[in-house]
């Protein structure tokens, strides 16, 4: 058994809690990339169904017999809560796995990642909790760096000055699809947040993160077989990848992410994402050989810049 204690009865220290995030960053990067090599042979809502239901039988690996007594204690209302948190996981890679089948890894990393805007404009409503200006503006920072990256889309910067053209977002419906996608992936897993910020107030990482990648296996796998897809007749390096997905961007991102929910408000997470566009965008170069554009570089830039100015701001341990 692991020697680390996820329960909420410790209180990490800042620095253990800023690796976490750090490391879950770069896990959760990986993901456009085990979906796209995916891709090649497993359809999307499959990659999604797999994805969850292979995380939720490696965490259950690791939960006891006390952390499953949580789950006997809690009410009609706050399962209601871990049900609908769980529902809208589903959604949220149902879409943004979807969207990546229809456009750059950049572009759907990019919009996925506007989550922070609206889990900050309503967090203070839903959650109760207050955001400084300084949050505000880590926020304002890593937006305008995505919106680099997004107008790299439509825009080159060359030698001769910047360039832009609209027709470019409208003549591929795919390409306008798969944005619009990763945005409804953006306002699920914006739900899914603010809702975990509320369950891991009484509820330990392990029972939370095993119901609800349950929860969303289950509905992803009634909509692919609504869908008339299949499970099985895949080759062995489509299986490696997807066991890849469960185990890197999953368990160790997903989990991680939600492990510090129990200590950091969900604003402060959910701006540690803006981060994953830079890494994503760097593997999809190495491995897809899809090369960052100066403008995606430039963008990149100011999103970190942004995460770490937010991330330092409004680090407080709940």
């Amino acid at each position: 058994m692991s020697n680390f204690d996820f329960t909420l009865s410790k209180e990490p220290r800042p620095l253990v809690i800023s690796i976490a995030l750090f490391i879950a960053i770069l896990a959760v990067s990986t993901a456009s990339l085990f979906i796209r090599f995916a891709q090649s042979e497993v359809p999307s809502l499959v990659i999604a169904a797999y994805r969850l239901s292979l995380a939720a039988v490696f965490t259950a690996f690791f939960i006891r017999r006390k952390e499953l007594h949580e789950t006997q204690a809690l009410g009609r209302k706050k399962w209601k809560l871990i049900v609908f948190s769980g529902l809208l996981l589903g959604v949220h890679f149902a879409f943004w796995i979807s969207s990546l089948k229809m456009t750059s890894v950049t572009s759907s990393v990019v919009l996925v990642t506007t989550t922070p805007i609206w889990v900050v404009l309503f967090s203070p409503i839903l959650l109760k909790e207050k955001n400084n200006w300084k949050t505000g503006l880590g926020l304002a920072i890593a937006f305008i760096g995505s919106i680099i990256v997004i107008f790299n889309i439509v825009c080159l910067l060359s030698s001769q000055g910047l360039s832009c053209s609209l027709e470019k977002i409208f003549s591929e419906k795919n390409i306008l699809a798969g944005n619009l996608f990763a945005l409804v992936a953006a306002f699920a897993a914006a739900g899914y947040t603010m809702i975990g910020r509320k369950v891991r107030s009484f509820m330990s990482i392990l029972p939370y993160t095993l119901v609800v990648y349950s929860i969303a296996a289950i509905e992803l796998i009634i909509f692919s077989l609504i869908a008339g897809e299949h499970f099985g007749g895949y080759s062995i390096q489509s299986v490696c990848w997807l066991i890849l997905l469960a185990l890197i961007p999953q368990i160790i991102g997903h989990s991680t992410l939600n492990w510090t929910l129990g200590f950091l408000p969900a604003s402060s997470v959910s701006i540690a994402l803006l981060g994953e566009p830079v890494g994503s965008s760097l593997l999809a170069w190495v491995f897809l050989a899809e090369a960052p554009t100066c403008l995606e570089l430039i963008g990149g830039m100011i999103v970190l810049l942004g995460v770490l100015f937010a991330i330092r701001s409004t680090y407080k341990v709940a």
